[in-house]
């Protein structure tokens, strides 16, 4: 039952459509399955690890130091602007002008997205709250007995797995309709997600920069 409730907690927090999940979209269509579905996964990790962090019942650091909270959205909000500008200069670039080999694509599509997604401080209060909600698994008490320590496994497994179906999904939808899309409108795509991504991070880096005020 604790898997089958953390598979559909993993789903539930990847589906809502934010800029990770525009990215995921912009790097199918610019680039096929593989680097969309890269992306994704690299968004699960960061969900597990975030996973992990509540069964230890370490999550509410997030909330006890609001100064980090702070500067994780300025840092990731720009990074999102900087993907954004980034993913503009490529979209008038011919695929056969991009240089990289496909294990530094793939890489690079992890790690970008693994790093946004840790960055993220909604992330961070959407685990905080889940395993408030949850309560067995939040103290570090839970952990330390036997019964805390073999729930763990299960939990982090099902909010992988769920997290990683979505982005399955929506990597293999975008997918099938690539193939159906013209190259100028695939350009066009690439260029309005660099407009919604840079509009993401505009917004965070402005979010928190008030909290300085």
């Amino acid at each position: 039952m604790l898997f089958i409730k953390s598979l559909a907690m993993g789903f539930s927090i990847a589906a809502p459509v934010g800029p990770i999940g525009v990215l995921c979209i912009q790097r199918t269509l610019s680039r096929g399955f593989r680097s969309g579905f890269t992306t994704g996964i690299g968004a699960a990790c960061a969900d597990t690890v975030y996973a992990l962090l509540g069964a230890l019942g370490i999550a509410g650091i997030a909330t006890a130091l609001p100064m980090l909270t702070i500067i994780l959205k300025i840092g990731g909000g720009a990074f999102l602007v900087w993907l954004a500008s980034t993913i503009l200069r490529n979209a008038s670039v011919a695929p056969s002008a991009i240089s990289e080999s496909p294990r530094t694509t793939v890489a690079r599509d992890f790690l970008t997205t693994f790093g946004l997604t840790l960055s993220n401080p909604l992330t961070i209060l959407s685990f905080i709250g889940i395993f408030a909600a949850l309560g067995p698994l939040t103290g570090t008490q839970g952990v330390q007995d036997g019964a805390g320590r073999s729930a763990v496994w299960p939990m982090l497994t099902g909010v992988f797995v769920g997290s990683a179906a979505w982005w399955l999904c929506l990597s293999s939808l975008t997918a099938a309709l690539r193939r159906k899309m013209p190259a100028s409108f695939v350009r066009g795509i690439a260029c309005l997600s660099a407009f919604v991504i840079a509009v993401f991070g505009g917004i965070q880096v402005f979010t928190g920069l008030r909290g300085f005020l």
